[in-house]
């Protein structure tokens, strides 16, 4: 059986620094680091998992608590639990998945959660464990998000510039702060160009958004642009308008927010705003994990830049 002795002599370092790259990963030089992990690989060496959490008094086990319905047509959230499971395994650490109905606050080193809703506050404040949010919040809690306001202020100058006369803004029908977020960068940015801004909330789902286009079309003037809060939303509207038999995007502009598969199945393909779900996802582990060792220390908040991609549902 191949030891930490055998890894140290074919790393050429001491079985201390070995035990460091392995536990505490952030003690050790990347130099150093690439040695070992080459080492181990080549040595067929698993380290001792085990045998590690009772060292630690930790169970190696983070769980993830998925608190909102999770669409198996639409893979955001296996893009962010892949994100999570890679930085875990980095530290051998294992990724377990919970929802709102069988919540559970069992073995675990802490907490990884998303879909917060104001009344989930509330127990998540009872939650002794180091806890990480996945959306933005003003409850002081740690999060990782997306830009939420750049977003729609990107997607809002992208439909100005093009030309459109009158733009529209759809959002999700939710009292959050990602949601306050988004509308604020359309908003301002209209205001900012002296335009007035106009405002239609649904439930998260294309049909609701499809009917409400269908349903008022004849109020909807051609050369006016759709900013949406999510590229379901923005599915919708495209649907609602081919329905009507107008041209996109010479007629009729539509942009998404998300960029996550929805994006490129669209027809016209979405102009969207993509937010680095997979990155943040590991990002999401990263400070969990880093709060996990400082016993509790908060970690503060983390901001990813989101991307405008141009595709055919908007002028170019």
């Amino acid at each position: 059986m191949v030891t930490l002795t055998d890894v140290a002599k074919k790393a050429n370092v001491s079985k201390m620094t070995v035990s460091r790259a392995i536990n505490h990963p952030d003690k050790v030089t990347d130099e150093l680091k690439k040695l070992v992990f080459q080492a181990m690989k080549e040595l067929d060496y698993k380290p001792n998992v085990i045998a590690k959490a009772l060292a630690n008094n930790r169970t190696q086990v983070v769980k993830m608590f998925v608190l909102e319905e999770m669409d198996t047509t639409e893979p955001y959230y296996m893009n962010l639990l892949m994100g999570i499971s890679k930085e875990l395994d980095k530290h051998q650490y294992s990724l377990q998945l919970v929802t709102e109905n069988t919540f559970d606050v069992g073995a675990s080193d802490g907490y990884i959660i998303t879909g917060m809703r104001d009344k989930d506050y509330e127990w998540i404040q009872q939650i002794e464990k180091p806890v990480i949010l996945f959306g933005e919040n003003n409850y002081g809690y740690d999060f990782v998000d997306t830009d939420n306001k750049k977003g729609t202020t990107l997607s809002t100058e992208h439909a100005i510039e093009m030309g459109y006369q009158r733009i529209i803004y759809i959002g999700i029908d939710v009292k959050e702060t990602f949601e306050f977020s988004r509308e604020a960068g359309y908003i301002n940015t209209m205001q900012k160009h002296q335009r007035l801004p106009e405002i239609y909330r649904f439930e998260n789902r294309s049909r609701y958004s499809a009917e409400f286009i269908e349903a008022n079309f004849s109020d909807f003037d051609k050369n006016t642009a759709f900013i949406c809060s999510s590229d379901r939303l923005a599915i919708g509207v495209e649907r609602g308008l081919l329905n009507k038999k107008v041209k996109i995007p010479e007629e009729y502009g539509v942009v998404g927010f998300d960029g996550v598969f929805l994006d490129q199945i669209a027809y016209p393909r979405l102009t969207t705003v993509k937010q680095s779900v997979i990155e943040m996802g590991q990002a999401c582990g990263k400070m969990l994990l880093k709060k996990i060792q400082q016993k509790g220390a908060p970690q503060g908040n983390q901001y990813f830049e989101p991307e405008l991609i141009i595709r055919e549902s908007t002028k170019k």
